[in-house]
């Protein structure tokens, strides 16, 4: 593809050197891009030949370029991203999730609680999240409050407040819910205690609440203090069981972030762990629509910074399916496992994002079958068809001054098309321009052969043309003795008026009905496939009134030599050989012969 003339100078001024260049169109930025080399990336666009649809239409609308130098390829990364957030080109690909995730705040408070926001505000106390399933932190929130007696009052429990007497015990305490601090009934060191184990499961790590109920159970039984040990079981048990619904990988394996991406045409599909003290205690699979048919590397790696700033990730070790570019996080590790536990871990994550890419492509087949149904139900009734019209077929006439009539079928099965099933058709019996008598003879030879040959016959016939068209084939399913077998109607190209036989007023249909649609789809396609055929067959009409002039070939000849090479200038630079192969050896020879002759007299 050409670069614009006014963009080729500006190419050409491109430094080698890595950066960040924008396109604009006459409203703004479309498309934010990174380069190691800025002057060879952006005059690829404009070079190479095989760009997608969408790169071709990217291109297309760009009007200006503008370029800022980076010293690395991973500065060009984080100003990239930051343009792309900034200006959200619609060319690029932006992660844009739209929600507010939740997290579990420990207060700063003298004796803290433990609540669940979507608010994050400085000097509150610490943050422990997002949580990217909602159900999940609820669960963790409610062993927590069920393993430590927390306070859930907002009451200001300072030395003095409670010295002064200021408040009294709620519900919560007479259910055993919390031990009152409100009146000094809990001793701030034995609460910090519990604040302080809520922290590591918080963080993931399950092993020092284990070991402090497991001690308290031994302490206790030991005491003779056996409902009060069975208690601190019962706590041991329910951390054993919630670390069991958690997915253990390897106690080893620590902050770790794995991230995999499989995509289709039009999407891509990613999936997140996070893996802390050797357990999944985060996943995430999100899909992100592909603008410009970007390879899966080069989605990830935005996606890999997003992500992790979303979910405030300070995992040192990063695991991919597939190479990324140099990322700017210092100290952070990417690798691809092959083998051991982190491949294991890895294929967990592929496996997810595997699951969730079939599952929206399986719910795309079904909503689109759906989609099919009701067209074809809609049909039925605006047509008032005994049954669904899951086979219609279309005819069309097509013609230039009477000239080389020819005529095409096309066939729709559950309302899409089925091209191995059109057929064209060279108009034998009608001398002249006349479409009544065309439609009656292909009308009939369509559908004597499928009798013959014993096969099904569509459920809806349309014919393109009015109520004379719509005679004609009338005529033709009664000479065959199937009239009433096939439901046939007409469709009129000047008002797309609907004509059904023995009814001189067209049918009316919504303009905007699905129904009115898909006829005109398929009159459409009728006449693009029609066209078609006779400009081949009038193209072909014209090479061999050219070449029959050559004594020694014949029609037949010139019809196959124009079909495959389209003009008489690309047969001409054919080679002896090249035509040997095609027409033989004797007939190759003699249009050599007439092609030199000719060349020699201009």
């Amino acid at each position: 593809m050409a670069a614009k003339e006014h963009l080729q100078e500006q190419i050409r001024q491109l430094p080698h050197r890595p950066g960040v260049y924008k396109y604009f169109d006459d409203e703004g930025i479309i498309y934010v891009g990174k380069a190691i080399d800025l002057r060879k990336r952006v005059s690829s666009y404009f070079t190479k030949q095989d760009h997608n649809k969408k790169t071709q239409q990217l291109v297309k609308n760009i009007k200006r370029i503008e370029f800022t130098i980076v010293d690395s390829e991973s500065d060009a990364f984080l100003l990239e991203n930051n343009l792309i957030k900034q200006h959200q080109p619609k060319y690029n690909i932006l992660l844009k999730d739209g929600k507010t995730y939740p997290y579990l705040l420990l207060t700063n408070e003298r004796f803290p609680r433990l609540i669940p926001t979507r608010n994050k505000r400085p000097g509150d106390g610490r943050y422990y999240g997002p949580y990217a399933n909602l159900t999940a932190m609820n669960v963790l929130l409610e062993m927590i409050r069920m393993l430590y007696p927390l306070r859930t009052c907002t009451y200001n429990l300072s030395p003095e407040n409670v010295a002064a007497g200021k408040f009294k015990v709620c519900l919560e305490y007479h259910l055993g819910n919390c031990k009152g601090p409100c009146e000094a009934k809990e001793d701030e060191e034995t609460y910090q205690q519990y604040i302080h184990q809520i922290r590591q499961i918080l963080n993931g790590d399950l092993r020092l609440p284990k070991q402090y109920f497991r001690e308290k159970m031994t302490q206790a039984a030991q005491d003779m203090q056996y409902e009060q040990a069975h208690q601190f079981k019962l706590k041991l048990d329910r951390l054993d069981e919630f670390q069991a619904k958690s997915t253990i990988v390897n106690a080893a394996l620590s902050n770790i972030d794995v991230f995999s991406i499989a995509s289709n045409e039009k999407l891509a599909f990613i999936n997140y762990l996070k893996v802390m003290n050797g357990s999944i205690i985060l996943t995430q699979s999100i899909e992100v629509q592909k603008k410009l048919d970007e390879p899966d590397e080069e989605i990830l790696a935005p996606m890999i910074m997003q992500m992790r700033e979303e979910f405030e990730s300070q995992s040192k070790e990063i695991l991919t399916n597939v190479p990324v570019p140099d990322l700017p996080l210092p100290g952070v590790a990417i690798a691809q496992p092959q083998i051991g536990d982190k491949r294991k871990l890895l294929e967990l994550s592929i496996k997810n994002v595997l699951y969730l890419r079939k599952e929206k492509e399986s719910m795309s087949d079904r909503s689109k079958d759906l989609n099919e149904v009701r067209i074809m139900e809609t049909a039925k009734k605006d047509l008032r068809l005994k049954e669904l019209p899951k086979h219609i077929e279309c005819f069309d006439n097509s013609n230039f001054q009477g000239d080389n009539p020819v005529a095409a079928m096309v066939c729709f099965r559950n309302a899409k098309p089925s091209k191995k099933d059109y057929r064209h058709f060279h108009i034998k019996t009608v001398v002249g321009p006349n479409d009544f008598d065309s439609m009656y003879e292909i009308v009939t030879r369509r559908y004597r052969r499928l009798l013959d040959e014993g096969a099904s016959l569509p459920q809806l016939i349309v014919v393109d043309g009015g109520k004379g068209q719509l005679g004609m084939g009338v005529k033709a399913l009664k000479d065959l003795g199937i009239w009433g077998q096939i439901p046939i109607i007409g469709i009129a190209k000047r008002l797309e008026e609907i004509y059904v036989p023995n009814d001189p007023l067209p049918l009316y249909i919504d303009k905007k009905s699905e129904t009115l649609r898909l006829i005109q789809r398929m009159r459409d396609e009728a006449h693009r496939f029609g066209i078609t055929f006779h400009r081949s067959r009038r193209d072909a009409a014209t090479l061999k009134t050219e070449l029959t002039d050559v004594k020694g070939l014949g029609p037949v000849t010139a019809e196959k030599l124009l079909l495959k090479y389209k003009s008489v200038k690309k047969i001409k630079e054919l080679s002896e050989a090249d035509l040997t192969a095609e027409i033989g050896k004797a007939k190759a020879r003699v249009l050599l012969d007439y092609f030199s002759q000719e060349s020699s007299a201009d």
